[in-house]
């Protein structure tokens, strides 16, 4: 068994828990937490398993990090605090640690990496013999594995697009919807996800490992961008309201330009409601989804639904990007020590854990 850690109790922690209690390989032995309500709460009532797990949540990484676990899932957000992320992380590959994390987007895409990211993990491995992967959903499994496998099933292939189709009002994290995305805001607000460079920033590590996969030389990574307003206020379940005439819904496109043309497309249509942007492509169900469509010959398209904690779109996306990471673990625990992307660590199918519900 796989002593492992989770660090890191939201949305993606939460599910992080679940998951390391399924898995046949691991077992957890600590969950790392920020707030001091948490601390001291059992890991299954944080990680809504409704039983204990006999694992007191605890704010003292030294402790738990001196305890020589052989991985980390570091389920605390990057988004507005790369540095400090970076530097958890690094801590954790020094103590010998196979880290798995969604938190650095710059890091999906690891042989491209800035160095001021990528020096300090490699520094961090020499001295611990520890790894790290980095993956998510979208950034992720959305738009590296799945898009590449489907496009083995085709004979001629024109263009390759990653569609993220997803209503937010229920997504459980106010700041980024509102102000990382600008939900809510007026329409000349500059929400930093979508200021110029910044879809490139995070999506455009995808678009090279397709290319890379593929055996394509990228000419540029291009953008597009599109916003609409709310034409009437709408109230949400988990976020209060939004008013008429401020953001409502965003559609853009980081583009991976082959022989002159958008040959690998990562696309996010999102709203805060159905009704804002009805021309706009829509989810099967008007939740959420990923959607993969290879234009060619055949033309072939692959939606993906995934739903969890009381059937929430958003909770399900979290699962199953920290389902790809936890799986990872034993794989990066036999594998030398070092750095790691999608391309390089194998989707593999869910040995030892069809059928089986922990005790």
């Amino acid at each position: 068994m796989i002593p492992t850690v989770v660090w890191g109790t939201g949305n993606v922690g939460r599910a992080a828990i679940r998951a390391v209690e399924a898995h046949s390989a691991l077992t957890l032995t600590a969950v790392l937490v920020h707030d001091p309500a948490k601390v001291g709460r059992d890991a299954g009532e944080l990680g809504g398993l409704g039983r204990t797990l006999g694992v007191a949540a605890t704010d003292d990484i030294a402790a738990a990090l001196a305890a020589r676990p052989r991985a980390v899932v570091y389920a605390a957000s990057g988004d507005i605090r790369p540095d400090d992320a970076l530097a958890d992380i690094g801590r954790a590959i020094r103590a010998g640690a196979v880290v798995v994390t969604p938190s650095l987007y710059p890091l999906y895409d690891q042989r491209n990496a800035p160095p001021e990211l990528r020096d300090p993990v490699l520094a961090a491995v020499a001295e611990g013999g520890g790894s790290l992967f980095v993956s998510g959903v979208d950034p992720g499994w959305g738009n590296d594995v799945l898009p590449l496998l489907v496009s083995g099933l085709g004979t001629e292939v024109d263009v390759i697009r990653c569609q993220e189709i997803f209503d937010y009002s229920t997504y459980e994290q106010e700041d980024s919807v509102r102000h990382l995305i600008g939900m809510g805001h007026p329409m000349d607000y500059q929400p930093l996800m979508l200021a110029e460079s910044v879809p490139t920033m995070v999506w455009g590590g995808q678009i090279r490992l397709m290319a890379r996969a593929l055996g394509v030389e990228l000419d540029e990574i291009r953008e597009t961008m599109d916003r609409r307003a709310l034409d009437t206020a709408v109230t949400t379940r988990t976020m209060g309201e939004f008013a008429a005439g401020t953001q409502g819904a965003v559609r853009f496109e980081v583009q991976g330009i082959v022989g002159g043309e958008p040959r690998i497309v990562i696309e996010h249509i999102t709203r805060i409601h159905a009704s804002c942007a009805p021309d706009w492509p829509s989810p099967p169900d008007g939740v959420g989804a990923h959607r993969v469509v290879i234009e060619g010959r055949p033309r072939i398209e692959v939606t993906v639904e995934a739903s969890d904690e009381g059937e929430n779109r958003s909770a399900g996306g979290n699962a199953t990007a920290v389902g790809r990471l936890v799986s990872a673990i034993d794989w990066l625990v036999d594998a030398k020590p070092g750095l790691y992307d999608a391309l390089d660590v194998p989707l593999r199918p869910a040995v030892g854990r069809l059928g089986r519900r922990p005790a």
